[in-house]
């Protein structure tokens, strides 16, 4: 089991072309926030036909020190890992200004239906407007002059996150489901604990060895990481089961206690955290909820409980 040590140092040079390998530059964004650390990462692959990878927000001077970098070569392809607002909004303005297509992630959706009464608290940040002119699907490959990206489906994140592998680097493009700043946001409805950990298993069986997420620094050794973010759910996991055990049954009670030393204005993300938990738990009949899975539900260990 490998220790989960987030790497906070990060020089984002916003505007400036950053190159990362021989095919990859990266550009990023200046969206600074508390859930995009110093900006999205907006990558360019390839040298003649150029992959742009999340064009990030809306932002058209961002957009301009793209299209400034890419200089004598043409844009092929502008590719989407998933549909939140600091990812997918600029490849539409991308898009006007060059013509490629936009390829990868589907129309945003929930993982799951609305329970009834329920209302979306992530409706926000979410690209309702994103229509790809091709969606790509799970081992799909996509070329260019010099560059072959393969698609990794990655739901958890959100249900339509993708990954994209460079097979001539081996290198990952991880979009939000692993960045080496901090964990992932797992947010129900748009997000799911259970099809995150099984994404996250998916890439532990995958051979990159090097993995460029949507915010943040390069991951060198992504194996270890990917054992942390394992190790670190389940841990998280087992805190809110001992916490039922104890008779604190409700999610803002959790949340309390296991986030007492973060800031409180970030206890209503947590809040969702510990719900993807909880649903993950109550479809695996470790959790029993008398009502539907909700935030202000209340929750008890199942009466003979299955294996952790």
């Amino acid at each position: 089991m490998s220790a989960l040590v987030f790497d906070k140092e990060f020089d984002a040079a916003h505007g400036h072309c950053v190159r990362i390998s021989n095919m990859v530059r990266r550009i990023t964004a200046e969206n600074s926030g508390p859930f995009t650390f110093k900006g999205t990462n907006t990558y360019l692959v390839g040298h003649q036909s150029v992959a742009i990878i999340d064009p990030g927000p809306e932002d058209s001077d961002h957009i301009s020190h793209i299209i400034s970098a890419v200089g004598d070569g043409a844009i092929s392809h502008i590719v989407v890992t998933h549909t939140h607002m600091d990812h997918s909004p600029g490849a539409r303005l991308l898009q006007e200004r060059t013509g490629a297509p936009i390829i990868g992630a589907d129309v945003h959706r929930p993982a799951r239906p609305l329970q009834p009464n329920e209302v979306n608290p992530l409706d926000a940040s979410s690209d309702s407007r994103h229509h790809p002119d091709s969606v790509l699907s799970d081992g799909e490959i996509v070329f260019g002059d010099d560059w072959t990206l393969e698609t990794v489906s990655t739901p958890g994140h959100t249900a339509n996150h993708l990954a994209f592998a460079l097979k001539e680097e081996s290198t990952l493009f991880s979009g939000d489901h692993v960045m080496g700043w901090s964990t992932s946001i797992v947010a129900p409805p748009d997000g799911s604990m259970t099809e995150y950990m099984a994404s996250l298993e998916k890439l532990r069986s995958r051979a990159e060895r090097r993995y460029l997420p949507g915010h943040g620094g390069v991951l060198d050794t992504p194996k270890p990481y990917l054992e942390g973010l394992i190790a670190h759910r389940r841990d998280r996991e087992r805190s809110i089961l001992e916490q039922l055990t104890a008779g604190v049954n409700e999610i803002s009670a959790i949340v309390r206690i296991l986030y007492r030393d973060t800031p409180e204005h970030l206890h209503a993300a947590a809040a969702l955290s510990v719900l993807a938990h909880m649903e993950d738990l109550v479809n695996r009949g470790l959790v029993q909820t008398p009502d539907k899975v909700e935030l202000g539900g209340t929750f008890q260990m199942a009466k003979t409980p299955g294996p952790l």
